[in-house]
């Protein structure tokens, strides 16, 4: 090869690629055509005299003036571009192979490919050949790197296809950083080694650590991973506690140094493997930097490198890679960041501003202001994909208190938020991980793929907002994603909002795979009229649910009794109670039904609002309620059904009611009537109900004495001899201010199929004629026992029944009943004669002068 061909091929800052195309004369020895646009002092160009030689074609030149200067990236008029057509030979022989033409960029080698890909990719090798490695070049070549072509200002030709080709982007040339593994091990492990053995010496360690490295990818990955590996930031020079370190040598061997220390030390490093590198200055949002402090007039700060691959620079930084510094402890903390090798230029942009426009690698640069504008987003904001919605600037004034931040996300994902007061320094010391939210200023809600915050700031002033959020199967805490400033001339004059410990509203990301299926009620403030909310959550398999309420001005213990549950197999029902206006925050919590050993977990959280009516305190909800209220998966697992009433609620303006339902598997039941005990009842609750079992089906018939809220608990023996367990819980809500009679005391006697037609009360009129119509299965004789005995006669029905006095002075009826061919009479109830209307009756028969008359 010709020594200009090769300077030609080496020198220029750029490569591209030429077609050979099948209008070009094609000779059998080969040729080579130069066409020049607009070129001015442009020597002949060689021709090559071997048929099997190349020549480089597509070549950027400078100008005279620059011909001495770093290559650097197209910058416009100031740079001339030389096309030069290549003709090979026709035959086979005349054209390199891929192999020897192409210096590979991406990690996967050419036998794994698929065959097709193979079979496409030499036939386009002999159409378009690339030049991009400048290690390659020849001791001829550098020997005459001087003799470089020069083009004078003005000089234009047109630009080379890779020069005007789509920008590659980092994912076109690995697909993630595992495909890296065998080189970062092989990195780690021989920096150990060096270390340990004392070797300072920069063209040492770079053979070392990039033997086995097999293309030029591979060996800028081996040296980038070095940097981050063995160099942590020198905080102490940093902040001037001790002399800052810089050239490559003092930097090794310290093993620490500023971001001049890690951008010169790449610099050289690639240097020795043949990588074109730069260093590139320019602002940073880093450590130092003052938000809402204008960068114009002011020297910048930071240092990073500009790497040229397959002829297209790329942009690294080692030093944000290597970790992060903690400015609260003036420590240095190592973290290894991929995230900063080789990073889009559009996610750059955001947290570096180079001096240099034409470093920003952008198709359209940005202006230093429009950098200062931008929101501030780490790097784990693009490695979980997200996006910003809104606001497109990093400093939001609210609008009648408030302020909305939206962030669009590909995969699911966990967030949340903080709000301090406005801080200068952007890294202040403050975490970049956060547990939990404790944040009452703002209202966070997720959707299928968006994430949306309502600030409400608490007072005027300016705030500072972080952005935390992690992948939604991940259990290690959130990461600080994004930041914005938020100035809020005027608050919003509003309640107080209680705090969320469990991120956001709405139903939680994890939601659907705990079997939440959904909700009518979405994530926006739900608001509560009458005092009374009603939550329903469809589930996808059988769940346990358990609820929180919480109002800032609320007591625990109050709160408890503002809430009832119902489970079902496919929905969980909530009836909430608001005693007080404001905002009430709702948390469910579930597992599933039969996984007894699981924690129950955070499901959704709802925001409610009353702002009208309340409910008194007298009406919330009784004590000592179960988890399960109404019909549901227990009691329809245990054989109870067809419940007469299906809601866990049961209102009553009469004072009673009857609740029927069946029982298929025969259970004994039990029955418990309670409530809030304001003063001692004269009767027990007890006897206000009464349970009547005819074959399978079951009726509790309920009088209530007072108006209130009781509690209707039914348990059931699910195992002979075994305890009760509680099958589900009735709330029944009594409006009817005549109060209920009690029922009669009934005794074990009285068992499945007995029916009490008459009387239905338990509190009899004394001197009066009483009815009685009674069914009792297998009985021989039925008896009413007062005064005297009075049997009752069994009619065609099967019915027992008669006519029985309730007498003067007595206190109890007794109803009896003997069976088989025993004479002994068993006690089935007894009723209660109204001493207190016999008193009466007394007083209505007295003379004026005080004597009673006898009957």
């Amino acid at each position: 090869m010709a020594a200009k061909v090769a300077i030609q091929k080496f020198s220029f800052p750029f490569s591209c690629a030429a077609r050979l195309s099948q209008q070009d004369d094609v000779t059998q020895k080969g040729c080579v055509q130069a066409k020049a646009q607009e070129l001015h002092n442009l020597q002949e160009n060689p021709v090559l005299t071997q048929p099997s030689s190349v020549a480089v074609i597509g070549a950027l030149v400078h100008d005279e003036n620059e011909a001495q200067e770093s290559p650097k990236p197209p910058s416009g008029g100031d740079m001339a571009v030389a096309e030069v057509l290549v003709c090979a030979a026709a035959s086979q022989s005349a054209v390199l192979s891929r192999q020897s033409v192409f210096e590979k960029l991406t990690v996967e080698s050419e036998d794994q490919r698929p065959a097709a890909k193979r079979q496409l990719s030499s036939e386009s090798a002999a159409r378009t050949i690339t030049v991009v490695k400048k290690s390659a070049v020849t001791k001829e070549a550098e020997e005459q790197r001087h003799l470089k072509p020069k083009v004078h200002l003005g000089q234009r030709v047109s630009p080379c296809p890779m020069a005007v080709g789509k920008r590659r982007r980092r994912k076109d040339l690995f697909t993630n950083s595992e495909v890296f593994h065998r080189v970062d091990s092989h990195v780690i492990r021989a920096g150990a080694e060096l270390k340990e053995k004392c070797v300072y010496d920069v063209k040492t360690i770079v053979q070392s650590i990039t033997r086995g490295a097999r293309n030029e990818l591979e060996r800028l990955r081996a040296i980038w991973v070095w940097l981050c590996h063995n160099i942590e930031y020198d905080v102490s020079g940093y902040l001037g506690h001790s002399e800052k370190l810089s050239s490559p040598e003092e930097v090794i061997a310290a093993g620490r140094g500023v971001c001049c220390g890690y951008s010169n030390l790449c610099t050289e490093m690639c240097r020795e493997v043949g990588i074109e590198c730069q260093e590139v200055p320019g602002h940073s949002k880093g450590i130092g930097y003052r938000q809402g402090h204008s960068l114009k007039n002011v020297k910048s700060d930071h240092l990073w490198n500009a790497v040229l691959l397959g002829g297209q620079w790329f942009l690294l930084d080692a030093c944000w890679g290597a970790g992060r510094v903690d400015m609260e402890h003036e420590s240095f903390v190592r973290r290894f960041d991929d995230f900063y090798f080789l990073t889009d230029p559009e996610e750059f942009i955001d947290s570096h501003f180079p001096d240099e426009e034409k470093w920003q690698l952008l198709d359209l640069p940005i202006t230093l202001e429009d950098f200062e504008r931008r929101v501030f987003k780490t790097s784990a904001f693009f490695t979980m994909g997200l996006r910003l919605i809104q606001p497109h600037h990093s400093h939001i004034v609210t609008d009648d208190g408030e302020a909305n931040v939206s962030l669009g996300f590909s995969r699911p994902a966990t967030f949340t938020y903080e709000i301090t007061q406005h801080q200068d320094l952007l890294h202040c010391g403050a975490s970049e991980q956060k547990e939990s939210s404790n944040s009452s200023y703002g209202l966070l809600t997720v959707s299928h793929r968006s994430m949306k915050l309502q600030l409400l700031p608490p007072a005027s002033g300016v705030y500072d907002v972080k952005v935390f959020a992690r992948p939604e199967t991940a259990t290690t805490p959130l990461i600080w994603v994004c930041s914005f400033t938020v100035e809020c001339p005027t608050p919003r004059a509003m309640e107080e909002i209680p705090d969320n410990p469990f991120l956001s509203w709405g139903l939680q990301p994890v939601a659907g795979s705990l079997g939440v299926a959904g909700s009518i009620q979405g994530s926006e403030v739900a608001e509560v009229e009458e005092g009374v909310f009603e939550l329903s959550l469809k589930t996808s398999r059988p769940l346990m649910v358990l609820c929180e309420l919480v109002h800032p001005g609320m007591e625990a213990a109050v709160a408890k009794r503002c809430l009832a549950t119902q489970i079902k197999k496919d929905v969980l029902t909530c009836h909430v109670l608001c005693p007080m206006r404001g905002f009430y925050r709702l948390s469910v919590f579930v597992r599933d039904y039969e996984k007894t050993e699981v924690k129950f977990q955070n499901a959704a959280n709802f925001l409610l609002h009353c702002k009208g009516k309340v409910v008194s305190l007298n009406e919330l909800f009784p004590p000592n309620l179960g988890s399960a209220c109404g019909p549901g998966t227990r009691t329809s697992e245990a054989g109870l059904t067809k419940f007469s009433h299906t809601t866990a609620v049961v209102s009553t303006q009469q004072g009673k009611c009857n609740i029927t339902f069946h029982n298929h598997q025969d259970l004994e039941l039990h029955t418990v009537l309670s409530r809030e005990e304001s003063k001692t009842a004269a009767i027990p609750l007890s006897r206000h109900l009464f349970c009547t079992y005819t074959d399978s089906k079951v009726t509790v018939s309920v009088s209530l004495p007072d108006p209130g809220v009781y509690r209707l608990g039914l348990y059931a023996r699910l195992t002979p001899g075994g305890d009760f367990n509680p099958m589900c819980d009735f709330v029944l809500r009594n409006s009817c201010d005549q109060p209920g009679p009690p029922f009669p005391c009934v005794y074990s006697a009285w068992r499945k199929g007995c029916v009490l037609f008459e009387p239905r009360v338990g509190l009899l009129e004394p001197l009066s004629w009483v009815r009685f119509r009674v069914r009792i299965p297998g009985a021989q004789r039925v008896s009413v026992v007062g005064e005297t005995r009075t049997d009752l006669k069994l009619n065609k029905s099967r019915v027992w029944e008669g006519e029985v006095f309730s007498g003067n002075g007595l206190e109890q009826l007794k109803l009896a009943a003997a069976s088989g061919d025993s004479s002994d009479m068993a006690v089935l109830m007894t009723f209660d004669i109204n001493q207190l209307e016999r008193e009466k009756c007394e007083i209505k028969r007295q003379t004026p002068d005080g004597q009673l008359l006898t009957a």
